[in-house]
């Protein structure tokens, strides 16, 4: 059995973090029912068109949903919409602009005041009050507001990640903060008030080069590919095949290990330069050098081979269409196949154990649930086609 299996989510939500959020909630079997504008919805639907004319986005963040369209500002729409939170909904989840909520009645303190078990999670750039409140925030905007950017690139260039890490990061905690307010009102009856930052997520996970720059210190150097306070640990070149290698060493032993079985330059290891990490980060240029001349005659097969049996880290670096064909994930039966409006497409099993397959339904078209999530209502035919003809849904 599904772990949240009967609970019910609202979610006004769009883009990224608060869909990510709900979306892993239908993965443990919530029932997730997705308010959209009418003939436009999310507006991640039309971010791009790769995913057999659906868009990446969209059909990554959105399987297992129902989409409902509500003119939300249409006062037959506002008045249904507040009725289906108060009749159906155990959790809404809402990232509007900030205030916007509120002012459609669904701050927490009006619901709570009419369901006192509700759970209501805010998702905002900056968080519901401070100065910052109102500010528009979109993803690389939160990264380089949380300090991200400054330490990643290379030292000629700052940059973003390739992935929306600062919507994973508040999508993450409004999901974990949403299971904690579940387990508290199963406690107590009580329902809670989450309001979660992207920047105060994304600001926790980079907390590491925060610590390493505390008290004015020069924050981590940024390094590319490679780690910025640890050597080597990061990718390089085989001369043999053009190709290259990742590594990382954690630990003195391991460097040892590198140098006798690696590198096949045993000295090295005691070398003054270079018998400490500090040391190491400090003559990373000088190292380099040495490395890459130790696997220019190699390719990179070769070069894994050494590293497995010197028991040294390693890995690929994969592209997207290398990760698709993972044999880790294809060996350990990762990839199921959701359906969507375009047909059938491949998605992964969500991380974890499951006694239970989680589920997995489809992304859902534009407005495919709202005449039958208004039927439980008690709306008929025509209180429906009244709605469209006012262009409420």
């Amino acid at each position: 059995m599904q772990p949240l299996l009967g609970l019910t989510v609202v979610t006004l939500e769009h883009a990224i973090a608060a869909p990510f959020a709900t979306r892993q909630l239908a993965d443990l079997g919530a029932r997730v029912i997705k308010i959209e504008r009418p003939g436009t919805g999310d507006f991640a639907r039309g971010y791009d068109a790769r995913v057999k004319g659906l868009a990446s986005h969209f059909v990554w963040t959105n399987r297992s949903k129902e989409s409902v369209t509500l003119d939300v500002k249409h006062p037959e729409a506002a008045k249904l919409l507040e009725r289906l939170v108060i009749e159906k909904a155990d959790v809404v989840v809402q990232n509007l602009a900030p205030g916007a909520a509120a002012r459609l009645g669904l701050g927490y303190e009006r619901l709570a005041a009419l369901k006192p078990g509700i759970i209501v999670c805010d998702i905002s750039g900056y968080g519901a009050d401070g100065p910052y409140r109102d500010k528009k925030a979109y993803d690389l905007l939160i990264q380089s507001e949380a300090g991200f950017v400054s330490v990643t690139g290379t030292a000629d260039e700052p940059c973003k990640a390739g992935s929306s890490i600062a919507d994973i990061a508040a999508g993450m905690y409004a999901y974990s903060n949403i299971l904690a307010a579940l387990l508290q009102r199963g406690l107590t009856g009580k329902g809670r008030h989450i309001d979660i930052s992207m920047l105060e997520a994304l600001t926790e996970w980079t907390s590491y080069p925060l610590y390493y720059a505390f008290e004015g210190a020069a924050p981590p150097p940024r390094t590319g590919a490679a780690h910025a306070t640890i050597y080597p640990y990061g990718p390089f070149p085989t001369g043999a095949d053009g190709g290259s290698v990742m590594l990382g060493l954690q630990n003195e032993r391991e460097w040892v290990n590198f140098c006798d079985k690696v590198l096949l330059q045993p000295a090295l290891a005691t070398d003054p330069r270079f018998d400490g990490n500090a040391k190491r980060v400090a003559e990373r240029a000088a190292l380099h050098v040495l490395i890459v001349e130790a696997f220019r005659p190699l390719t990179a097969p070769q070069v894994v081979e050494r590293l497995e049996a010197a028991q040294i880290a390693n890995a690929r670096v994969n592209t997207m269409a290398d990760v698709w064909a993972h044999p880790q994930l294809a060996a350990r039966q990762r990839w199921r196949e959701v359906g969507s409006p375009a047909g059938p497409v491949p998605a992964l099993l969500p991380p974890g154990s499951w006694d239970t397959e989680p589920r997995m339904d489809p992304v859902p078209a534009l407005g495919e649930h709202t005449e039958a999530v208004l039927a439980e209502l008690g709306l008929d035919g025509a209180a429906v086609q009244a709605l469209r003809v006012a262009k409420a849904i």
